[in-house]
């Protein structure tokens, strides 16, 4: 248990201390991961999205229309679907994506990227291992209502 406690502790962490550099750019952690997973995949929906971000389709909804109103993300009419639109960054959206992302380069650079070669192969290795063992845990239909087994 020591462990399991070390490492929610260095989430909590590392959490807090990205947290306040994107906070210096006006995002929110959620903000975020709303914005860098749309570098990824553009074109996503509400739903993809929620399921990529592991929430519900009901919070990723008022995170959006913030971001729309504040012209960093915009929704496309998809054809044949009158339900559901495309998530597409706008210029200013990528910007800040791209701001955010150099955040996140810069931390890892000063605390992970300070350890050796050796020792990011066996935390990698340690951390699949461990990824495994959570997805088999994980029961088929929390998985589903999670996007399956991206992102973890």
């Amino acid at each position: 248990m020591r462990l399991w406690f070390r490492f929610i502790r260095l989430n909590r962490r590392v959490t807090a201390a990205v947290g306040s550099e994107l906070r210096m750019l006006g995002l929110s952690i959620p903000q975020f991961d709303v914005l860098s997973t749309l570098t990824e995949r553009e074109g996503l929906t509400q739903q993809e999205l929620a399921s990529r971000l592991y929430v519900t389709k009901g919070n990723v909804s008022g995170l959006i229309d913030r971001l729309v109103e504040a012209r960093l993300v915009e929704r496309r009419a998809i054809p044949g679907d009158r339900r559901s639109h495309a998530l597409h960054l706008t210029a200013a959206g990528t910007d800040l994506a791209e701001r955010g992302l150099a955040v996140q380069t810069d931390y890892v650079g000063r605390t992970l990227g300070k350890l050796d070669g050796e020792a990011l192969a066996d935390l990698e290795r340690l951390f699949l291992l461990w990824r495994e063992q959570a997805r088999a845990d994980t029961p088929p239909a929390q998985s589903s209502a999670i996007g399956g087994t991206q992102h973890t």
